[in-house]
């Protein structure tokens, strides 16, 4: 017989060790974009940001599609029509899957007012891409189908406003428009961020003298009053879409100061760097060494600057639009929407007339949520 005791002893490889070795060479070995999203998706609140932002960006893109009827089209029987209940049951308890009810006009001799009312004798189902008012998806292809539509009879999900036009397909068309003045205003005021910024920081003296002098002043002006001011010199047989470009440009061209400010600052520090002299050595001129060596040096922050950005261009317009000195009917957007509630008789008596106002509060708290996140990302290296 052989002798147990002397067979070779097997040594079993330590799976959590091996495990802890390879996530920190996957660390020490990565990128610092790798870096920054291993620290951003940790940040649940900026994982959240960006799915509630993920949707409005989807809303966005198909409108048309999303949106059951179009952003003026009205019905004439349901004005000031409460938001429609979805029902899966009707009273005696049979299944029909979703549907909604007829609606009639009943006169209420208590109030004395004349009420819309469902009429339970009518049951309308509610189909899944269902062919409806044609369109032109993003101007360029024909279709007709939409997400959803109710069969013989109009769905309102938010409501109508004083006109019959349905609440929800007018939010949908707002999102783009109040969401394409946000990335348009952003990067107007981006570009103009980083060259002038830029400028300052790099050059100094009394380039930087002058250009400070001027941020000062724009920053010293209350941003309303401002706003009003520039508003009110738009001509008034301007169309509303080159209101709609106006208003855009206008709220890029006010919005870049505090971007300007901070790249001066990484400039004047990085100015003397070693990576900087080498560049001057190498001969390339003060434009390559600002934008191929400087500026990404701090891209991360800058990236983080955009962000935040997009909440302060979603309430200006909103506030514009909501005053009356921005957009104008036909364009939509959710502060035009939210012109018909600045009354108490709408506080009062048609209170989805704010449902607009939700979608602001929650894409301003998604930025911002987005924001925080990638500003703990852009140093990855801190705890």
């Amino acid at each position: 017989m052989s002798d147990t005791n002397s067979l070779p002893t097997i040594e079993m490889p330590d799976i959590k060790t091996d495990t802890i070795d390879w996530a920190k060479e996957t660390y020490y070995t990565a990128t610092q974009f790798q870096l920054m999203w291993l620290k951003f998706r940790r940040h649940r609140l900026a994982i959240i940001g960006i799915i509630v932002l993920g949707f409005f960006f989807i809303a966005m893109l198909f409108a048309e599609f999303l949106a059951p009827y179009g952003s003026q089209s009205r019905d004439a029987d349901y004005l000031f029509g409460k938001p429609q209940k979805i029902h899966l049951f009707d009273d005696e308890g049979k299944f029909h899957g979703p549907f909604v009810y007829s609606v009639i006009s009943q006169f209420n001799i208590d109030t004395l007012q004349v009420e819309l009312v469902e009429d339970r004798s009518k049951i309308h189902p509610i189909k899944f891409l269902a062919k409806g008012e044609p369109y032109k998806m993003w101007g360029l292809i024909k279709w007709n189908r939409h997400l959803f539509l109710a069969d013989g009879a109009f769905v309102h999900l938010f409501g109508t406003d004083s006109l019959g036009r349905d609440v929800y397909s007018r939010v949908i068309y707002s999102t783009r428009t109040s969401l394409s003045i946000g990335f348009i205003g952003v990067i107007i005021s981006f570009i103009l961020g980083l060259a002038i910024g830029g400028l300052s920081g790099y050059f100094g003296g009394l380039i930087d003298d002058i250009i400070q002098r001027l941020i000062e002043f724009i920053r010293s002006i209350p941003t309303l009053p401002l706003w009003m001011s520039l508003a009110a010199i738009l001509p008034k047989e301007w169309s509303p879409y080159r209101v709609y470009f106006a208003v855009t440009v206008l709220l890029g061209f006010l919005s870049w100061t505090t971007l300007a400010r901070r790249v001066r600052g990484k400039l004047i520090s990085m100015r003397e760097e070693d990576f900087v002299f080498a560049a001057r050595i190498a001969g390339s001129n003060d434009a390559r060494i600002i934008w191929r060596h400087m500026l990404p040096a701090f891209l991360s922050y800058i990236i983080v600057d955009l962000t935040v950005s997009f909440p302060g261009m979603i309430l200006g317009e909103t506030t514009l639009s909501f005053i009356g000195l921005g957009l104008r009917e036909p364009v939509v957007s959710w502060g035009v929407l939210l012109q018909a509630s600045q009354n108490i008789k709408a506080i009062e008596q048609h209170p989805w007339l704010f449902i607009p106002s939700i979608f602001v509060v929650v894409s301003v708290l998604a930025f911002s949520l987005v924001g925080d996140g990638m500003r703990d990302a852009a140093d990855p290296y801190s705890h």
